[in-house]
């Protein structure tokens, strides 16, 4: 269910409380997050441009994003994120624990 990898991408939280979940993930070419669910609806902020290629258990789809680019997702999503790009990329991923509290 997730991709064959022995580079991990490092995460680096920056802000963890009872509201919200702010983490910096750094990827080399070809790292990956690992199989992980989402227990809470996210955002995510690319900070470069690359490509990310999502393996949702089934399907891998791969997704071009520019710096600045955002997207989001509702609690539940399941996958493993991988560099899909020939050079490091990163974004910020916002998770929000109590959004009615932000």
């Amino acid at each position: 269910m997730a991709f064959t990898c022995t580079i991990p991408a490092v995460p680096t939280v920056q802000q963890d409380d009872d509201v919200v979940r702010i983490t910096r993930w750094d990827f080399a070419p070809g790292a990956v997050t690992g199989w992980h669910r989402h227990g809470w609806s996210y955002f995510v902020v690319m900070l470069t441009d690359g490509v990310l290629r999502i393996h949702n258990g089934t399907d891998v789809t791969e997704t071009a994003l520019t710096a600045g680019q955002s997207y989001g997702r509702k609690p539940g999503v399941e996958h493993d994120v991988m560099n899909g790009s020939d050079h490091p990329i990163a974004f910020v991923e916002i998770e929000l624990k109590q959004p009615d509290r932000l």
